[in-house]
């Protein structure tokens, strides 16, 4: 069992795909594991832990992946990365393989078999394996970090001899698992915190981290969620009553942090240029949202844009921006779903393919694009 650590190639990724604890496991389990040279330097991994960790260190990403099994990566390899691939070597990485089909190609070509994290189901057993939540988590915390750096004001309200300084006011909209981080952070920083979300039950969770709920809570809102937990469609009529209620709810926030997103889809635009405008100079939105074209009118991926005075920021892998802790937190769910495809007892690679965690997150195998949201339609 030959596995690789490649340092990231993209620009804005701070994230790597192993630490010294993991690696110690993989070696542990009868593993080769070989890093290229400053693979974690960003998330503040030296090559020395590494080594002391068991793993050998390669000085470029074509001696870290020569001859591997299987290659752990943050993100999607690129071509230049996967001509250093060998032919049935697995890929394990968050893919975002929507829209970018022709990557995935490419990989089924490259003959790969290249499995996306993000795909991995939200069954007990894999828990400990969901890159979404464990990241997401993270990108809430330091959503609401990024907006107090940029509000110039204080975040809890003090009472002192000079005067009051009033809490700042935040509005976190979506409250997933990166909605419920922002609220429960910017409650600890003292703010006064509420927050929305189209499904009812989220009411609760908001409530028990002690925000308030903002909903058009008629009937039809309570009957808004199927058997399964997800969103329904709701009326037109309704999105109009909850649109009003959310833009004059806005225009008196110091605050507001958007985290909507649909897998496969673009992002839902909730916030627009009259709502944006209605904000007070010296304002700040966070656009969780950025990268799949984001939550707000006006957000530009990559930067901090000012409109009417409101800083909107949208920077690229909110994630990565503690890479310490995400690295941390990504590696460990990296190492559980491949310790389901290693024999223990004989310490070599066995996936079992009919196994539904390998089903659901293999995208490309022997050649073919084989998971069935891009698998080309057979004639």
């Amino acid at each position: 069992m030959k596995i690789a650590v490649p340092r990231e190639s993209d620009a804005v990724e701070t994230r790597v795909s192993a630490t010294p604890d993991t690696i110690k496991k993989l070696v542990g389990l009868g593993a080769t594991v070989t890093v290229e040279k400053n693979a974690g330097t960003k998330s503040r991994i030296f090559d020395e832990e590494y080594e002391a960790a068991g793993a050998t260190i390669a000085a470029d990403a074509a001696g870290a992946c020569k001859d591997a099994d299987v290659v752990l990566k943050v993100r999607r390899p690129n071509a230049d990365e996967l001509k250093l691939m060998k032919k049935g070597a697995m890929v394990i990485a968050t893919m975002d393989p929507y829209g970018n089909e022709g990557d995935v190609k490419a990989m089924a070509e490259a003959g790969v078999s290249a499995f996306a994290m993000e795909f991995m189901p939200r069954i007990t057993r894999a828990q400990v394996m969901d890159v979404l939540s464990s990241q997401a988590n993270l990108a809430g915390y330091q959503a609401v970090i990024e907006a107090a750096a940029e509000y110039d004001r204080a975040m809890p309200m003090m009472m002192t001899a000079a005067g009051t300084v009033p809490a700042a006011r935040v509005f976190v909209m979506g409250a997933g698992v990166a909605g419920l981080q922002a609220i429960a952070t910017a409650r600890r920083l003292g703010a006064v915190v509420t927050a929305t979300d189209v499904r009812p039950a989220a009411k609760e969770q908001v409530e028990s981290l002690g925000a308030k709920f903002i909903a058009v809570e008629d009937e039809e809102f309570k009957q808004a969620e199927t058997a399964g937990g997800y969103a329904k469609q709701m009326s037109e009529e309704y999105q109009k009553k909850q649109a009003e209620l959310v833009a004059s709810h806005i225009a008196k926030q110091d605050i507001v942090i958007t985290t909507a997103l649909i897998p496969g889809r673009p992002a839902p635009k909730l916030v627009d240029k009259a709502m944006v405008s209605s904000m007070r100079a010296g304002s700040v939105i966070i656009d969780l949202a950025v990268e799949r074209g984001g939550n707000v009118e006006g957000a530009k991926p990559g930067k901090v844009a000012t409109v009417s005075g409101v800083k909107i920021v949208g920077h690229l892998n909110m994630a990565g921006r503690i890479g310490a802790s995400a690295s941390a937190l990504y590696a460990k769910n990296l190492i559980a779903f491949l310790e389901t495809m290693i024999d223990k007892d004989n310490k070599v690679l066995k996936p079992d393919w009919d196994d539904e965690l390998v089903k659901a997150t293999v995208l490309t195998r022997d050649g073919k694009v084989v998971h069935p949201a891009f698998a080309p339609a057979e004639a």
